[in-house]
């Protein structure tokens, strides 16, 4: 037996609740991980919530590091005592979590496990984004929302390795300092952020948006890009953005958009191995700096989902059994 959080129907945080459930049994081609850190992520609230469907009783979560307890039938590149990641886990909020090999990620030395469960997700998705939805290179003016959140920090440092110029909005003091500290090189308010970008780039406007606020952010984003630039849509922390007339990129100066998910951008396992080694090797020699903003006990997931929904948190949020 062990511990998992478990949603037994859609609805608020309250919905979660610490239940004793069965140990998984890995299948073929099937690792079992016990579970040392959870990551918790918006696209956990998002299943939680009802916004995805899921099938109930559900036990959210697909982020992880750990060791490999098991291994299934006819796996071949982990053992019994290896220490893994994935992002794409199941059930993740428990004490042990099964991940299918091809989607495991060999931790490196000098890495630790809360550290390894922390950049999976938001890891691998600031490497897509730059290198792979729109390829950033020295001398791009980038704006990027929610700078002081756990993809931001990471996207920021990424970006300045690159050698662009990095334009990002926070909402408190506290969050842009977490953002100067990172390396961004203006640090805006979201209220006419706009007109502050125009500013900044002497009325060109950004090559490229990325932005995972969403609902409120969508207009700016559009008006702060140059002509022909592209509005990287990676998430939506307000809420999902209203249908639009396409005709508005027209009339933006031909402007891009592109709603990407993590799924299409680690298509196989020589791709989760790219992404995933040159992030955690960068962590590993201390030139990306992780930060775990919070980590909470796996009883009180509640409060973590709660936490992270209101922006009380800053960097990554943890689960630990």
């Amino acid at each position: 037996m062990m511990h998992a959080i478990v949603a037994r129907q859609p609805g608020g945080p309250e919905v979660l609740e610490l239940a004793e459930t069965g140990r998984p049994a890995p299948g073929p081609g099937q690792l079992l991980v016990r579970v040392a850190a959870a990551g918790v992520n918006f696209i956990d609230t998002y299943k939680r919530s009802g916004v995805y469907k899921v099938h109930y009783p559900f036990t959210p979560g697909a982020e992880a590091a750990g060791t490999v307890e098991e291994v299934g039938e006819g796996v071949t590149g982990f053992a019994p005592g290896d220490r893994v990641a994935t992002a794409e886990g199941i059930d993740c909020y428990a004490g042990y979590a099964l991940v299918d090999e091809d989607k495991a990620l060999p931790v490196p030395d000098g890495l630790d496990d809360f550290t390894a469960a922390a950049l999976p997700l938001q890891g691998m998705t600031a490497h897509y984004l730059i290198n792979s939805t729109f390829k950033v290179e020295a001398g791009h003016t980038v704006l990027l929302h929610a700078g002081a959140g756990g993809v931001g920090l990471l996207l920021i440092q990424l970006l300045k390795a690159k050698g662009a110029q990095v334009i990002t909005t926070v909402s408190t003091q506290e969050k842009e300092q977490l953002a100067r500290e990172a390396g961004a090189d203006h640090v805006l308010r979201y209220e006419g952020f706009p007109a502050r970008v125009r500013e900044l780039t002497d009325g060109t406007g950004a090559d490229v948006v990325y932005d995972g606020v969403g609902k409120d952010t969508f207009d700016g984003s559009l008006e702060s890009l140059r002509i022909r630039g592209t509005l990287v849509l990676f998430g939506g922390a307000s809420g999902p953005v209203p249908p639009f007339n396409p005709q508005r990129l027209n009339a933006g100066g031909s402007l891009y958009l592109t709603r990407p998910t993590m799924a299409h951008y680690l298509r196989d396992a020589t791709e989760r191995r790219w992404r995933s080694g040159e992030v955690f090797a960068a962590a590993a020699d201390g030139s990306l700096k992780v930060r775990i903003g919070a980590r909470y006990p796996l009883a009180e997931a509640a409060k973590a989902h709660d936490d992270l929904e209101q922006r009380r948190t800053t960097g990554k949020v943890l689960l630990v059994p």
